[in-house]
């Protein structure tokens, strides 16, 4: 992916525009004719750590994503990042940066929201913000697990032997059963196998198999089918990971870059019809997952617009919005989070320049009186922090409400469940309805 070129130097602050994004708000009608939320969750984007940040990582107690993104950006852009719109909608009253508005015109309601869930995953933080409650996940490594694995996939019938007497096993003689090394230590397992290992006999079902049997004993947020064309035989690219994890290195095997990768998430168990799309979904309200958002949410009646590229999931964004009639509207941008993975700043930045561009874009259609814009983020991703793993951190929640009055300032929430139940209410759901989560109530503090 080639880097755009830097943009010539602005003023040290942006300033909110005098005239806002969007247009100007029209009178309530005595019947509100739509009500529109969209829920676009920005993957990776931390607003400061939580105190707990450090448990796993000391040093990740300093993690500031957005903070951090602003400051290099300056630096390499030779101004600031332009984000007119995340300043609009009170960026700046979350996160107290120099280059972020303190004021805003904006009918918004600004705060940030705890995770709610063990470490920083995007699996367990979208379903905590549909409405389950993944507050009693547990953190483990396979190493102290094998015993009921091995026992697990026996009974169903599998042959599983230890791979050279490392915490990991290898089932059919084909499937790695292992540590995802990708997501922090033990928040994830993989079933990793070569969809070319023909002397096998192996195809994605068969890996599948092996990774629900696995799902039926873990205690962990998510197990992972992962099936690809690799480099080698996957012993190979065995290694070491942090907090004594053992697993497959997948980017280095070439799954990534081959062609032809095929990946399932399993997710620990819940009740999806207590989560925020099932919920609008049965009461008869169009429901579109797009982006991450459409891989890794359930919910039957949902229109998926699966896609990677910023761009792409705007434009599905802005498609769905555009329909008629009331609609729910989850999106999520993945970009961020592969730059913070990258570690790669100036990307981040970019990213987040196209994301704004887009929230004006849909700033622009969501006018009716009940329209609901929720931004917010699932997890940190610090690209400056020294590793390659998410951050805990606080994220932002900024909500957009057409014809509400001035500023509102929300105290903390402390789950990201809250932020899906904040959502129910403004489409005039029962928040009781869900799993887990509670209406964030605006604090008596108005903004100045």
């Amino acid at each position: 992916m080639n880097e755009q070129e830097k943009g010539p130097a602005t003023p040290s602050t942006p300033a909110i525009p005098a005239t806002p994004a969007t247009p100007a708000t029209p009178a309530t009608p005595a019947t509100p004719a739509t009500s529109k939320t969209v829920i676009v969750v920005v993957d990776g984007f931390g607003v400061s750590a939580m105190p707990d940040a450090g448990a796993l990582r000391p040093g990740d107690l300093a993690a500031d994503t957005c903070g951090h993104v602003l400051d290099r950006c300056r630096e390499a852009f030779g101004r600031p990042l332009r984000l007119p719109t995340l300043g609009a909608l009170g960026l700046g009253l979350v996160h107290p940066h120099p280059d972020l508005a303190r004021r805003t015109h904006l009918p918004v309601a600004v705060g940030r929201a705890a995770l709610g869930y063990p470490g920083a995953d995007t699996f367990a933080g979208h379903q905590t913000m549909m409405g389950a409650d993944f507050s009693k996940v547990t953190v483990a490594r396979l190493a102290e697990h094998l015993d009921d694995v091995t026992r697990a996939l026996t009974d169903a019938g599998h042959r599983v032997e230890r791979l050279d007497g490392k915490p990991l096993l290898v089932a059919d003689g084909a499937v790695l059963v292992h540590d995802n090394l990708e997501a922090d230590p033990g928040i994830n397992w993989n079933a990793s196998g070569r969809l070319d290992h023909l002397d096998a006999g192996l195809d994605f079902d068969g890996i599948l198999s092996v990774a629900r049997t696995v799902r039926a004993v873990a205690p962990v947020a998510r197990v992972i089918a992962v099936g690809g064309h690799a480099d080698g035989p996957l012993p190979e690219f065995v290694r070491d990971g942090d907090g004594g994890t053992v697993g497959l290195d997948t980017p280095a095997t070439g799954f990534y870059r081959n062609g032809g990768l095929q990946v399932q998430h399993l997710g620990a168990e819940s009740d999806h019809t207590r989560q925020l799309p099932d919920l609008a979904a049965r009461a008869g309200i169009p429901v579109t997952l797009v982006g991450k958002a459409a891989d890794i949410l359930a919910c039957e009646a949902a229109v998926r617009r699966p896609a990677v590229a910023t761009a792409e999931v705007l434009a599905h964004t802005l498609e769905a919005v555009r329909a008629e009639g009331d609609s729910l509207v989850v999106a999520n941008v993945q970009e961020s989070d592969l730059a913070g993975h990258q570690q790669d700043v100036e990307r981040y930045g970019r990213i987040l320049e196209q994301v704004d561009a887009g929230l004006a874009a849909l700033l622009s259609l969501l006018t009716g009186p009940g329209d609901r814009l929720i931004v917010t983020g699932d997890h940190g991703n610090d690209p400056t922090i020294g590793h390659a793993f998410h951050t805990r951190e606080y994220v932002p929640v900024l909500i957009h409400r057409t014809g509400a009055p001035g500023v509102e300032l929300l105290p903390d929430a402390s789950s990201l469940a809250d932020v899906g139940a904040t959502a129910a209410a403004a489409l005039g759901l029962d928040p009781a309805g869900l799993a887990n989560g509670t209406e964030i109530r605006e604090a008596a503090t108005r903004a100045a």
